[in-house]
Parts: structure tokens; sequence; C-alpha cells
């Protein structure tokens, strides 16, 4: 029996096309706080929508430290130069933070899935 794959059907034992996964990282020091972030989070919030909703795969999150910000990017596209890295980047400036932008790097192994996932059954405390 197929089994649904978004709006198409995947049978058992055919192959499917995966993309490629790539990852990068805006790094900003000193760190910034939340209160400042809130047009960075609808960039980013907006951005995954378009993905979704154009059938891409694009996800970013912001991660506060003690000592650094972070925006995690995870894309299909290997390259920086989209409008949303411009977009980023001129609130980054607008913000006057100082960043710096890893080189993307391949996610391995994303389309193998776990081995095993652990199960719970307590009650959660």
């Amino acid at each position: 029996m197929p089994a649904a794959l978004g709006d198409r059907l995947w049978s058992p034992g055919a192959e499917l096309a995966l993309r490629s996964l790539w990852a990068y990282a805006y790094q900003i020091v000193p760190p910034q706080p939340s209160r400042r972030l809130g047009t960075i989070r609808s960039l980013l919030k907006d951005e995954m929508a378009g993905a979704r909703g154009g059938g891409r795969t694009w996800s970013g999150r912001l991660v506060l430290e003690r000592r650094a910000t972070h925006i995690l990017i995870v894309s299909d596209g290997r390259g920086q130069n989209h409008p949303i890295n411009r977009r980023l980047e001129a609130e980054l400036e607008r913000l006057g933070a100082a960043f710096s932008v890893t080189e993307p790097l391949a996610v391995v192994g994303h389309a193998a899935g776990p081995k095993w996932v652990a199960a719970y059954d307590g009650n959660g405390r």
C-alpha cells in the first residue's frame, strides 16, 4: 500500500530523491538582548513559511547565549547569497551588531534517520 509523502505517493522499496542539506551560522558578538531581535525572528519565520510553500527546505533558529547570539540556518541551498541573507545582514547592520558567518557545511546522514528512538512511558515528573 503506498504511503503519502507530501502530495505524492511513495511505495515501500521505491527510491526517493533527497536533497542535500547545508548548515551555517551567524555569530553575533557581543550577544544581543532578546528584545532587540524581533525583526530577526520575523525574517526567520517568514522565510521558513515561504520555503515550506515553495517546496524548499529552510529553517532558521536564534540561539541566545551568554557570550554570543547565534542564528543557525539549515537549507537545501549551499549558497549564502540569497535574499534572506541580505535581509538578515541588513538588519544586523541596522542594529549595529558585529557578526561573522561560517562557511556552509554539509549535513551528513540526514536522510538515514535514527537507528532507534527511545520510548518514554513515564508521567513527565
